[in-house]
């Protein structure tokens, strides 16, 4: 199981918490089914121009890996660092869960922009049907 807590910043100060990380951009994007994996080639490449950023400005990613070959795609397509992506391991070693991975995923990058002392996250979900989602967040 995962979770997440997202608020604004004003209701983080009036409950005494301290974010991981702020979200400056996230986009969803739509692929034809065949191909649904590749989602998150469109969600990324928008999420990056709405927060003004290049791949290479992106410290940490978490590749939500469906499977290694939709993985792959990904990070040749858009250009990643392999040495940003995944640093603890992604779905295929750790599992996959149904109905966590959006959390996992972006709760992991949020913790590793802090452990890591790094700027900018990318966060990427492929979604069954042809949809892709991708989340930029900045270390608060």
């Amino acid at each position: 199981a995962a979770a997440t807590l997202v608020c604004s910043a004003e209701y983080a100060r009036e409950h005494n918490l301290t974010p991981l990380a702020v979200i400056r951009s996230m986009a969803i994007n739509g692929c034809d089914p065949d191909v649904m994996g590749l989602g998150p080639i469109g969600a990324t490449n928008k999420a990056l121009k709405r927060a003004g950023l290049a791949m290479d400005d992106i410290d940490i990613i978490e590749l939500n890996e469906a499977f290694a070959s939709q993985s792959i795609a990904c990070i040749n397509d858009l250009g990643m660092k392999m040495e940003r992506i995944n640093l603890d391991g992604g779905a295929i070693a750790i599992g996959h869960p149904l109905g966590a991975t959006g959390a996992r995923i972006t709760g992991k990058a949020a913790a590793l922009l802090k452990r890591e002392g790094k700027k900018y996250a990318l966060s990427t979900q492929c979604i069954g049907g042809g949809q892709g989602i991708a989340t930029i967040m900045e270390a608060a």
